[in-house]
């Protein structure tokens, strides 16, 4: 069936910023559709609120708008562009929800603008989950007794109905938001209260647990013929109870018999056509280890954080599928690399996938997995057999392990390593590993962690392996079998007293090196090329190398907190200008969520772990002229050192630039011979030496470790005993580099991102974070152009920029942070030799390309050859912010106060000719509730009760209602603010609590004192997080404070009596 030709122009509704549970993998799938539908010739049109994504780039779409993804802007757009159709499956569950408003408002019909591909109807039976289970009992399929609530009471009735334990599961949710499991009335009611309210429907499935079933993923695919398809199965490693995506998770499935896996591909197959859904689709099952009963858990009727996984697991790219089908193709007429997409691919490998978490930015947070989402990225790694590819997986984290040992581990009690099984955390693979080692049943884990028998057998061969290496060091055969197991260059060299690099040498030496095998959806079945390969330890090598010039781009890994999607942007960019150049663009990387690991973007895909090791074995075949490696944020940079000391040759800033910036010493002296002020400080190693200069320094001082990212473990300590405290966790979190003590100076913080080629220094622009001092660069609202620093200040920022570009010898890409004291002198923070996570943003803002020109400039291309010289380009017209976005409603436990260290996840884009209309934009992108009436309460410490006083008055003169705690409530009412006191949870008062409970709290202003810290026994932390669970704004600096004011009097008009004029004021 051809193409329709009845629509020319297709909208695409983007998923918007990056939360837990909506991750990257919508940039990759988004990416893939447009571009197959600008090929089959329609004119696409997109929205998305995330700049950070290669997608909401002008060459990917024909008219691209990043606006926030609400009903109101969206609507606008659409009235605007007159689209003949919308393609709503590819946003994740913000696109879809979104498609669901604009359908059931009337904007859809009023504007003639169908939806493609899987029809509402179809969403609906899929997602509201009583007709999805009216519709598996008319098709026969299983599922669990379970009741639909729309209140707290019917959701006690029909727990008490169904029998405890229940798990809920909130309707038109992402990530598993506010479900969990309930085993009786006491722990029911307050998460029944909770997903009642996160879910958009208001509507809550209460659901008989079956915690400890297998949980088995189909990916499936259907076409306007029926023509439906199993792409792959997938294995949740963990049981049912712990959410997908933060489970291990192996593809195909290892421990299914044939019976299973076609019993349950073909009930999978069977919903696909019975919801009538055209295009990709993920369907999640419960099986049960000792029978042959199943349960159907739900399906996702869109591309999801499965389909991701499956594309890059077996090479077959069901985003762009999907959009071709959406348009009339059959999946007959549908060509990839190397068969018709009517083929079902046939995998001979296995795939791992191991989710990141954030707990090393929220050390108090609960680490227990549960059904709600807590990931913040994943790994992938392909290997020949189950234990090669999981130990890829683990060595790909960048979690402090390279194989299945975690040091603090070691001395771990029995008891505390058999709690982590009982109740599953993040290291629960490591606590198992440490079990066998001491000799625990490997039945024993299996019953208490409902694992199957199959994974842990797995797992104790590994470790009983791990012996026989360490009794016989220096064996080659062992050697070789151990690489074939997986078991990296570290853990070797551990086990045999000698360093990583060491075994290296040793292994090319004697000719142990991997060899490479293609992903190519057919196990190698038919004759075909695809440049997607995996290292394996066999004979048969399936990579070609070429003769010609290229260049290796060393990609960032798994996303996490301070280094996520925009480093991808980067890298990606690059990859491209790369081959305009005309060389052969090879990268290496092992996130299966982005745009950089589809196979179609570069010359060749290498899918490995980001170390030194595999690395160098991909480096050693391809021989490749040089490495790029600032452009995949820290995790790139910390292979620089290594890699030079092996003779790589790094492209553009090299290893001595790098040290340069980020060796303290080094640094210092070079800030002192260009004559750049700078807050003085020291780089300590031990705690005496801290404490030692922090004294003499002056508190307060910062706390910082050098090579990290995102302010690991970075602090604003004010006396003794915090160093003492805080400190410790820094040097931790050096990973052998000193910890920096530096004088704390306040004032306004700004931001450069530039390029050198070691003659002239590009500056695109200069941007100004509204939060001073204090706060991350990534936590902070960051706008371009600069708005209230002087003419002077940003004459000398170009100054600084320019003589640190050169004197550094960067060539291509780096960042420096500014602060402008209250004198205007302007203080270098430090530099970053390579690329920065506003790099899209800057880009995007100021429309140039920023990655491109930086990679062209590491090949050798001079900055004046592309058009640009020595200077800061001219400023535009237009007003750009950028928004963090927070998911602290996810991680139970973890504080919503700004600090030094970074805890955002993602960000939003707002753009305007005013700067308040940007403001706002950016707020409503970010998903902030602005709205101008209502209840603030303000708790404040001593230090800021004056200059809050002017932001209270101002929502006093808005016409909200003020509430504070006793001291900040005594100073408002003596300025003269009508102030209603509300007394302290420590002083044993409900006060709080049911105000933030009931919603009757629209805003929480809460600042901390000084040393103050994030102490969960403190009544500051315990207001910020039942802020958070009850969806209320909370602002914990008051620079943010003003820009909402300043949106809110922008936006409020004001009333007045009719001879205000002559006297009276204006309300």
């Amino acid at each position: 069936m051809p193409k329709r030709t009845d629509i020319r122009k297709i909208l695409v509704i983007g998923s918007g910023p990056i939360v837990i549970g909506q991750g990257a993998e919508f940039d990759y799938s988004g990416t893939q559709a447009c571009l197959a539908l600008r090929e089959a010739g329609y004119t696409v049109v997109l929205v998305n609120s995330n700049p950070a994504t290669i997608m909401t780039d002008t060459d990917i779409a024909d008219r691209v708008y990043i606006e926030p993804l609400t009903l109101e802007f969206v609507a606008r757009i659409i009235r605007k562009e007159r689209p003949d159709a919308l393609l709503p499956t590819l946003g994740g569950q913000t696109g879809l929800n979104l498609a669901m408003q604009l359908a059931k408002k009337g904007v859809l019909g009023e504007c003639r603008c169908e939806i493609l591909g899987t029809g509402f109807d179809a969403i609906e039976r899929a997602e509201d989950r009583e007709l999805f289970k009216e519709l598996c009992a008319v098709t026969g399929e299983p599922t669990l007794p379970s009741d639909v609530a729309t209140t707290v009471a019917e959701a006690y009735e029909k727990a008490r109905a169904i029998g405890y334990p229940v798990v809920l599961r909130p309707a038109f949710t992402l990530g598993g938001t506010g479900g969990g499991f309930a085993e009786n009335d006491a722990e029911l009611g307050p998460l029944a209260e909770n997903a009642l309210r996160l879910s958009p429907a208001g509507q809550v499935l209460v659901e008989k647990s079956i915690k400890g079933y297998k949980e088995i993923e189909y990916e499936v695919i259907r076409d306007r013929n029926d023509t439906a398809l199993a792409i792959c199965n997938m294995e949740n490693v963990d049981p049912v109870g712990i959410h997908t995506g933060d489970s291990i998770v192996v593809c195909p499935s290892q421990t299914l018999t044939n019976k299973e896996y076609h019993m349950l591909r073909d009930a999978a197959l069977r919903l696909i056509r019975a919801l009538g859904i055209e295009g990709g689709c993920n369907v999640q099952f419960a099986l049960d280890p000792d029978s042959f009963r199943y349960y159907v858990i739900e399906v996702n009727p869109r591309v999801s954080r499965s389909s991701a996984l499956a594309s890059k697991a077996s090479g077959y790219p069901i985003a762009r599928v999907s959009a071709l089908i959406a348009v009339g193709f059959t999946l007959d007429e549908i060509a990839l690399a190397n068969t018709p997409a009517s083929f079902e691919p046939a995998l001979d490998y296995v795939v791992t996938k191991i989710a990141r978490f954030p707990f090393d930015k929220f050390d108090k947070a609960s680490r227990l997995l549960s059904t709600q989402m807590k990931a913040t990225g994943e790994v992938m790694a392909v290997g020949r057999t189950f234990e090669e590819s999981l130990l890829k997986a683990v060595r790909s984290l960048e979690a402090g392990a390279n194989c299945l040992r975690l040091e603090k581990f070691d001395a771990a009690p029995d008891a505390e390593l058999w709690e982590i099984l009982r109740y599953p955390t993040d290291e629960r693979l490591f606590a198992i590993a440490e079990l066998l080692r001491r000799g625990a049943p490997v039945r024993r884990i299996c019953r208490t962690t409902k694992i199957d028998r199959f994974f842990v057998e797995k797992l104790a061969g590994v470790v009983s392996f791990e012996r026989e290496l360490a009794a016989r060091p220096g064996d080659l055969e062992l050697l070789r079998r151990a690489k074939r197991m997986g078991i990296s260059d570290g853990c070797v060299g551990r086990l045999w007293g000698r360093s990583e690099s060491e075994i290296f040498l040793l292994r090319r030496e004697n000719g142990l090196l991997p060899v490479y095998k293609m992903i190519d959806t057919c196990a190698s079945e038919f004759e075909s090329y695809v440049p997607y390969f995996y290292a394996t330890y066999e004979e048969e090598n399936e990579s070609v190398v070429t003769t010609r010039k290229k260049i290796v781009v060393i990609g960032s890994g798994p996303i996490r907190i301070g280094q996520g999607v925009e480093f991808d942007y980067s890298t990606v960019h690059a990859i491209w200008a790369i081959r305009e150049a005309g060389y052969e663009a090879i990268i290496i990387n092992n996130n299966p969520e982005t745009v950089s690991t589809d196979y179609t973007v570069s010359d060749k895909l290498y899918f490995e772990p980001l170390t030194v090791e595999d690395v160098m074995n991909v480096l050693a075949l391809e021989r490749p002229d040089g490495v790029v490696v600032t452009l995949g944020g820290q995790t790139a940079i910390n292979l620089a050192a290594r890699l030079d000391a092996l003779g790589v040759p790094l492209a553009g800033t090299g290893c001595e630039a790098i040290g340069r910036a980020e060796n303290r010493g080094s640094f210092e002296a070079l800030m002192e011979r260009l004559g750049i002020p700078q807050p003085e400080g020291r780089a300590v190693t031990t705690l005496e030496e801290g404490l030692e200069a922090a004294n003499s320094l002056g508190y307060p001082v910062l706390v910082r470790p050098s090579f990290v990212l995102g302010g690991r473990a970075m602090q604003i300590v004010v006396c003794d005993d915090d160093l003492r405290r805080y400190l410790s966790e820094a040097v931790r979190a050096s990973e052998d580099a000193p910890v920096l003590v530096d004088r704390y100076v306040e004032g306004k913080e700004l931001e450069v991102d530039a390029v050198c080629d070691g003659t002239d220094v590009f500056i695109p622009g200069i941007m100004e974070h509204v939060e001073r001092t204090g706060v991350h660069s990534g936590d902070s609202i960051s706008v371009y152009p600069t708005f209230s620093v002087s003419g002077a200040a940003c004459r000398t920022i170009v100054d600084y920029t320019v003589k640190l570009g050169l004197g550094i010898g960067i060539k291509g890409p780096f960042n420096i942070q500014f602060i402008v004291d209250p004198q205007e002198k302007v203080h270098v923070i430090e530099v970053n030799p390579r690329s920065s996570r506003t790099v899209p943003f800057l880009s995007k803002a100021t429309g140039i390309n920023l990655a491109g020109i930086a990679a062209r400039v590491a090949l050798g291309q001079s900055l004046r050859k592309q058009g640009y010289e020595t200077g800061v380009a001219p400023r535009r017209d237009r007003w750009y912010v950028k928004c963090p976005v927070f998911s602290f409603s996810k991680i139970r436990g973890a504080d919503a106060y700004l600090s030094p260290e970074m805890k955002s996840t993602g960000e939003a884009l707002g753009c305007d000719k005013t700067l308040y209309r940007a403001f706002y934009k950016a707020l409503k992108a970010a998903g902030q509730r602005v709205v101008n009436y209502g209840t603030v309460l303000f708790t404040i410490a001593d230090r800021d009760k004056e200059r809050s006083l002017p932001y209270a008055r101002r929502f006093y003169e808005l016409g909200f209602n003020i509430e504070a705690t006793r001291d900040t409530a005594n100073f408002l009412k003596r300025h003269g603010i009508r102030t209603r006191l509300l007394h302290k949870i420590s002083e044993g008062s409900e006060e709080i609590p049911d105000s933030l409970r009931a919603g009757h709290v629209t805003y929480v202003v809460n600042t901390l004192g000084p040393g103050c810290g994030e102490n969960p026994a403190k009544d500051g932390y315990r207001i910020r997080r039942l802020a958070v669970e009850h969806n209320v704004t909370i602002f914990t600096s008051l620079d943010t404070t003003a820009v909402l004011l300043d949106v809110l009097e922008e936006l409020t008009v004001g009333v007045s009596t009719i001879d205000a004029g002559r006297g009276d004021a204006d309300v």
